[in-house]
């Protein structure tokens, strides 16, 4: 079985874990919209890293973290995020994949990572996976280490999987 696991947004980043063993880490791809040149993500390489997936016949399922709004957060950045949330889900829809969300903090629960610094998963995950600390070893990897986390969860979570039991 091959779970991918999404940190959503423009900062997050795509694991694809088969048999609990890290294949693929990508940063979330991105591209510049409009005349203020921001970021969004890129919704056709998205697609493209899970499509070089579906073509092995093995059973996929996308893990993404369900994200809301969050205080102090501006409405312009609070939309800009449901933007690459909705993006994510779309391409999952539109390649009829089975789409498990999780919220952050029943996968910090699991990992033991409440009330921890936002650098706390990268350490998690360079415990499980010492073999991929190199890939983790800067701060701004922490989405990284997030995505291996959420799969790595449903991974845990679900042994006895069937994917026509996931609800969308």
């Amino acid at each position: 079985m091959i779970i991918i696991g999404i940190d959503p947004g423009v900062s997050g980043a795509i694991s694809i874990l088969e048999n609990k063993k890290i294949i693929e880490v990508h940063e979330m791809p991105t591209m510049i919209d409009g005349k203020k040149h921001k970021r969004q993500v890129n919704g056709a390489l998205v697609t493209q890293i899970i499509k070089k997936h579906l073509k092995n016949n093995k059973e996929i399922v996308l893990v993404v973290e369900q994200v809301g709004a969050m205080p102090g957060q501006g409405v312009t950045s609070m939309f800009n995020f449901g933007q690459s949330f909705g993006i994510i889900k779309g391409i999952c829809a539109a390649l009829m994949l089975p789409l498990y969300l999780v919220r952050p903090v029943k996968w910090k629960k699991h990992f033991e990572l409440i009330n921890s610094e936002k650098d706390a998963s990268r350490t998690k995950a360079i415990q499980i996976y010492p073999e991929f600390s190199e890939y983790l070893s800067k701060k701004k990897d922490s989405n990284k280490a997030d995505s291996i986390l959420i799969a790595r969860y449903f991974y845990d979570a679900n042994k006895s999987f069937k994917a026509d039991e996931i609800k969308n």
